[in-house]
């Protein structure tokens, strides 16, 4: 059983930016409510003609690109979403047909704002297992169809887009380039962070996620590198699921990552769910803050309190 690395990554975002000034033209709020509370400047919005998984395929072809694959390389695409709006075909089945990838196994795996990196971890197992060669794993979501835009505590916060890794076999003899995942869930707070509803609707109790994720979360974060045998103050880079910059930064802090770059793109984007991993990631080595083989903590929380977190080497 050979380790695995991510080969490749992208990222995709709609064209239309809300800007604060346009929520405050909308709901009862204005640019500083919004920046003192959770950072947000602008985020990205997916028209009525543009479905989560067209979101997805866009990312994913640039991933594939970059790695210079072509659609028939890929045997696994999973895709972590939340707001797929049909049950069937899934989501990763509609971005394979998109892509041209010929007869993948195809899976939708549902974590919220987690997903992603518990599909990169289920990616991992499946190719060091053997029953895949080389997967593509995305997070993809459309944020804005589940929130209630009369809602000025939720409509501030939520963005639409994708990330996209490729996962494939590490040659043998080297380094694997994805640490074992530590993941988990609190089931009996999972009332916290909601997509409820016909239609349904995006609602959550915010102090409690915050106690949660600052005060709770810092120790299993750390507990991750320990997995992988990497210190904080060793990794390059921490890309937390960008919800809130007042969750980020303590966050970051209390999980003594001193010489890190600490991505920040919920300032831009939003939270944008299960795709805020891969999209904030994919933005960071595209703008050349991270290189070529450092050592990066991926790390989801949300949705069902659940968490999941592993350290990568960069593509």
């Amino acid at each position: 059983m050979n380790g695995t690395r991510i080969a490749a990554v992208g990222h995709y975002q709609p064209a239309r930016v809300l800007t604060n000034e346009d929520l405050a033209g909308m709901v009862d709020t204005s640019d500083e409510w919004i920046r003192s509370r959770v950072g947000i400047r602008t985020r990205h919005i997916a028209g009525p003609d543009e479905p989560v998984d067209e979101l997805a395929a866009h990312a994913a072809a640039k991933a594939l690109a970059a790695a210079g694959l072509a659609p028939g390389d890929i045997d696994l695409v999973l895709v972590a979403t939340s707001t797929a709006v049909d049950r069937s075909p899934n989501t990763a089945a509609r971005v394979a047909a998109r892509l041209g990838i010929p007869q993948p196994a195809a899976m939708d795996v549902n974590v919220v704002c987690a997903g992603f990196t518990h599909a990169l971890a289920t990616a991992d197992h499946t190719v060091r297992a053997g029953a895949a060669t080389r997967a593509l794993v995305i997070g993809a979501d459309k944020m804005s169809e589940v929130t209630d835009w009369s809602d000025r505590s939720t409509c501030v916060l939520v963005g639409d887009g994708a990330g996209a890794a490729v996962v494939e076999a590490c040659a043998p003899g080297r380094e694997p380039g994805i640490g074992p995942v530590l993941w988990g869930s609190v089931p009996e707070m999972g009332h916290a962070v909601r997509i409820e509803g016909t239609p349904p609707r995006f609602a959550q109790e915010g102090q409690s996620v915050y106690r949660w994720a600052t005060t709770r979360l810092p120790a299993i974060a750390r507990s991750a590198c320990d997995k992988a045998g990497v210190a904080p103050e060793d990794l390059a880079g921490v890309v937390l699921h960008q919800a809130n910059l007042r969750i980020i930064e303590p966050l970051a802090g209390k999980i003594g990552a001193v010489n890190a770059v600490i991505a920040r793109d919920v300032t831009d984007s939003g939270n944008t769910s299960a795709a805020s991993i891969p999209l904030a990631f994919s933005k960071l080595l595209e703008q050349g803050a991270l290189r070529s083989g450092d050592p990066v903590l991926l790390f989801g929380f949300g949705g069902n309190l659940s968490y999941a977190g592993q350290v990568v080497r960069c593509p």
